[in-house]
This record gives C-alpha cells, structure tokens and sequence, in this order.
C-alpha cells in the first residue's frame, strides 16, 4: 500500500496486545525481539488494550515472566480510559454497577467511584470470563430504571489459542437485546484512549503509528486519530478481510515477527 512515510519515519508506536503480542497465554512470534528492538532504537511505545480485565500491574508482571521489562506508564487499558471518561461527568461517589473483572473495578474505585449492586447511576461493563445470568438481570434492571449504559470496548470477539471466543461486544450486545438501550463506547476506536496514549508519548501523531489487529477498533481509531496504522493478521483480521473494509491501514504485515523482519 502506497504510503509517504517510510516504516524508518515512525518515531513511536501505539500496540494492541491481544491477537498482536499474544493469543490467550501464547506469545507470538517474535515478542521478545520484538521489544528488545524497540529499546534498542529508543521507540517509545504505549501498550492500549481494549481488554479491560487485568490492572497495568498484571500486565508488567506478565511481561517480566516473558523476559520483558515494560512499566506501568506504558500501559493504557479501557479501564483506565473509562474511569477517565466517568471522571469528566460524573462527580466522586457516583455509585457505579460494574460487570467486569479487577481490571476495571480497580480503575472505577481508584477515579474515586463508588462500586454497588443496587441503586447505581452507572452501568459499566467490561469483558467479564466469570458473567453470570444475574450479573446481566442485575445491569438489565437498572438500565431499564435509567442509568447511563458504559461499554469499556466493542470487541465482538477475543482471540485465544482455540480461535475466537465472545468479547465484549457480545456482552454489550445481550444487554442492548434486553433493554433496547445502546452503549456509550469509550475504548478503540473511541478517542479517549488515543488522546491520552498520545499525551504520555509527546510524540507528533503524524509520525505515530497504531500497531494492531482489528480494523474496525485498532485502525479505524487510529486513523481517526490522525496515527499512521500498521496491520497484523495474526489476531481477529483476515487478508480477505481488507477487501470489504472502509478501513485501510498504511501497512500490513503476518504478525510483529514480519514487521520486526
């Protein structure tokens, strides 16, 4: 695909982690290297995931167990993002439902909202590997009684060693079928996410890349977002896919080990 700018311009990354860095606990090819070049060129990166179930520390202490060393300010989930987008409209204290893992429960409590079951003004919903019937009955309720609908993500599907299992969006989607309300979105593609990666980067959004896997979430944001975008099909995307997306990213490639190459 044509491009002005060479892949050698590039000055920083954004990367997904899901389908790009790893499928369920496998890392893909070419991790490591693919770290230990990026220190050794001095690219700064920010890590942004849509998978609002684990905590930046979980994350830096999965990376050490793989021999990389990353720090917590390198992360960006939509957990934090959507704490960060709450912060902006609701006052502290403002009782929150949250379907979801400790990922986004720690982020919601650590904005300084108040997690509850019943009377919540809120309902925020994350990929949750441990949903229940009543954690959707309860969030139907209270949707239906009035409270803002919150989705950390809209990722139809999540990719792990297997294939694809549901992701967020179907989540979100269940609720949307019983209640007739759609959700707010506020990870990728949405801009929260892009903005603050971009402001703890410092670095020109021309010459920023968005690293993933997904056209709909990682490129589209992306280019919303002004970035270069680069491509893997190592995750959710076919090559078959490109065909029939408006979203075109600037590079494609089979996984990061092709990019490292």
């Amino acid at each position: 695909m044509k491009n002005n700018l060479s892949l050698n311009d590039l000055t920083a990354l954004i990367v997904d982690m899901d389908g790009v860095l790893w499928r369920g606990e496998t890392p893909l090819p070419g991790f490591a290297d693919f770290f230990a070049f990026l220190r050794r060129r001095r690219i700064p990166f920010v890590l942004a995931t849509n998978n609002a179930r684990k905590t930046p520390a979980r994350y830096v202490a999965r990376f050490a167990r793989l021999g990389v060393r990353i720090s917590e300010a390198e992360v960006m989930t939509s957990s934090l993002a959507t704490a960060e987008y709450l912060r902006t409209r609701y006052p502290p204290g403002t009782p929150v439902y949250a379907i979801g893992q400790e990922g986004i429960r720690q982020a919601l409590t650590d904005a300084g909202f108040t997690l509850c079951d019943d009377g919540a003004e809120v309902v925020v919903v994350g990929l949750d590997f441990e949903l229940t019937y009543a954690k959707l009955r309860q969030a139907t309720v209270l949707i239906n009684r009035g409270a803002a609908f919150i989705g950390t993500n809209p990722d139809r599907t999540f990719p792990f060693e297997g294939g694809l299992a549901p992701g967020n969006g179907a989540i979100l989607a269940a609720l949307t079928a019983a209640t007739g309300q759609e959700p707010v979105i506020v990870g990728k593609p949405g801009r929260v996410m892009f903005d603050v990666a971009l402001r703890r980067l410092g670095t020109d959004p021309a010459r920023t890349a968005m690293l993933g896997d997904r056209l709909e979430t990682d490129i589209a944001g992306g280019r919303r977002a002004g970035l270069k975008t680069i491509l893997v099909l190592s995750g959710v995307t076919r090559r078959e896919d490109l065909s029939r997306s408006q979203w075109q990213p600037d590079w494609v490639f089979t996984g990061i080990d092709a990019l490292l190459e």
